[in-house]
């Protein structure tokens, strides 16, 4: 008998494709996508529970639909996707988009492609740096690209910005706002050619406090010194 957080919360599946105006066939792809992550021995992520995944991994993600630029996004690259959240399902409820997810272990990599496959999500999950793959073929390929809690907003930007097309979207996903590493984001953003849209209060389920989604668009090219080599941005933030 499957234990009682083990059932997928369908009629909340239900409600979010309502509440975003998703298609029906989204709640089956969702419900699918939580059932694989259920089943995952050992996923990169403490929350599996579908009862518990259903906030903070589907509504959590659906979030950035409101949006309007990603949500119109026809390429999308999520940036250290780890367990894949929000890229896959952002590209379940947007899957005219072309959605890379990018994350450098390739473990963590194989276990979104298992996610994909089981719940019907087409997808590339990239087994590499972020700051390696805008070198190469992700310079200015993207319409939008997301980032869920990966690291400060300067060092995100750095890795965002040279992903970007022009008038391209970074959205990211971060908890109560910290006014030292708003100031530091608007240095680099000033730098890398980006320019902070808004910072919207977002509440995705009952239960969440503290969410904000920053929104930054791409005004200008980004200087060609950027991204910088892998791990630089971490340790010496734009500033």
């Amino acid at each position: 008998m499957k234990r009682p957080d083990a059932a997928v919360p369908r009629e909340t599946l239900e409600a979010l494709a309502a509440r975003y105006e998703l298609p029906a066939s989204f709640v089956e792809t969702a419900a699918a996508l939580l059932e694989a992550l259920a089943a995952e021995a050992d996923p990169p992520t403490t929350v599996r529970a579908p009862a518990e995944a259903v906030d903070i991994h589907i509504a959590d993600s659906l979030e950035g639909l409101d949006v309007g630029a990603l949500r119109a996004a026809r390429s999308i690259a999520d940036v250290g996707s780890g367990a894949g959240f929000p890229g896959l399902v952002l590209a379940a409820a947007v899957p005219a988009a072309r959605v890379d997810l990018i994350e450098s272990a390739r473990r963590k990599c194989e276990m979104i492609e298992r996610l994909a496959e089981a719940a019907g999500i087409e997808v590339r999950a990239l087994p590499v740096r972020a700051e390696e793959w805008a070198r190469d073929e992700g310079s200015g390929a993207y319409d939008a690209v997301t980032a869920r809690a990966v690291a400060p907003l300067a060092v995100l930007l750095e890795y965002a910005a040279p992903l970007l097309a022009r008038d391209g979207t970074f959205v990211a996903w971060k908890g109560a706002r910290d006014p030292v590493e708003e100031a530091a984001a608007a240095t680099a953003a000033t730098e890398l050619g980006m320019e902070l849209r808004e910072i919207r209060p977002v509440t995705p389920y009952p239960a969440s406090r503290n969410r904000h989604l920053y929104v930054y668009s791409k005004v200008r090219p980004t200087p060609a010194k950027y991204p910088r080599r892998p791990g630089v941005a971490a340790r010496k933030p734009i500033s």
